[in-house]
């Protein structure tokens, strides 16, 4: 694996406002090409809005969603990969052949190839269907990447299985923080007075963002999904009101150390991988010590 530059993206998405979304990843993809940026994550349901579905009548659920890969979406973020020679991840909801909607992440690379994620571990709407197999694949730069959707994060042999299968660098889209968890060392609710006086008290918005509610929660666990397995890990999310919860961002990448080597406390945060030297050392530690066939 040589050395790549990836840039990872949160930002408040337009609920069922395909077009508008659409918009706001262009935005971000131009702006990271100025930055020689070759693969772009971008959060979990982005095109598609994401806690309001909850609430759609089944019809409706089922008419935002779009076939992958001949659905305009896709066929969108080809061209907008081939424009730029940049790999790019985003989320939407998908329209199986056999009329199944789930929860996906589309990965359009630059000479045209695809991949899909279907989240394996689902609660989205009453209708949504769950993922049944790990997504891993090669992409033109010479890496292997895995996709694993908010939730599927968070259970460890999902992280395992997808190194096992080669993955070097790992997107994990997401929309969370400030979420009603039932551990009471869990997520809780962003206070939404905190956040419409984010521009008046910044330092309070940011408290509350990067504060158990949201960054510290991450770091109790997400580090070691990327130090366990030896991978590189973008981690994007959504930030801002969410139908009636506040994502909390904090977009960042993650070495085969669990280090932070990038994070934004904005929208998009930057990052030269150390590729080859990184994932390699990482790589072996973790093979040695646990092996997925025994």
């Amino acid at each position: 694996m040589r050395d790549i530059r990836v840039a990872t993206v949160q930002f408040r998405h337009a609920a069922g406002d395909k077009a508008y979304n659409f918009g706001r990843l262009r935005h971000f993809v131009t702006e990271a090409a100025r930055a020689r940026v070759e693969m772009i994550a971008f959060p979990e349901m982005c095109l598609t809005g994401y806690w309001h579905v909850r609430k759609l009548s089944r019809a409706a659920f089922e008419a935002l969603a779009e076939p992958v890969p001949d659905g305009p979406s896709t066929r969108d973020l080809l061209d907008l990969s081939r424009e730029h020679g940049m790999t790019i991840g985003a989320g939407l909801l998908e329209r199986a052949a056999d009329g199944g909607v789930y929860d996906a992440y589309v990965v359009a690379m630059p000479d045209g190839a695809w991949a899909v994620h279907r989240k394996l571990h689902v609660f989205e709407h009453p209708n949504i269907c769950a993922g049944n197999r790990y997504t891993v694949f090669d992409t033109p730069h010479g890496c292997r990447v895995g996709v694993l959707i908010c939730y599927d994060n968070n259970i460890v042999e999902n992280a395992r299985a997808t190194a096992l299968l080669g993955a070097e660098i790992l997107l994990a889209p997401h929309q969370t923080g400030g979420c009603t968890s039932v551990s009471p060392r869990g997520m809780k609710p962003i206070d939404p007075a905190v956040w419409a006086r984010r521009h008046e008290d910044p330092a309070a918005c940011e408290a509350e963002l990067c504060g158990p509610k949201g960054r510290a929660w991450l770091m109790r666990w997400l580090p070691s999904r990327a130090h366990d397995n030896g991978m590189f890990l973008l981690f994007s999310n959504g930030i801002g009101p969410d139908d009636d919860e506040i994502r909390t961002g904090n977009a960042m990448v993650l070495d085969p150390h669990g280090d932070i080597i990038a994070e934004s406390p904005s929208q998009l945060a930057f990052s030269a991988t150390a590729g080859r030297r990184g994932c390699a050392r990482s790589r072996s530690r973790c093979s040695r010590r646990r092996r997925g066939d025994r």
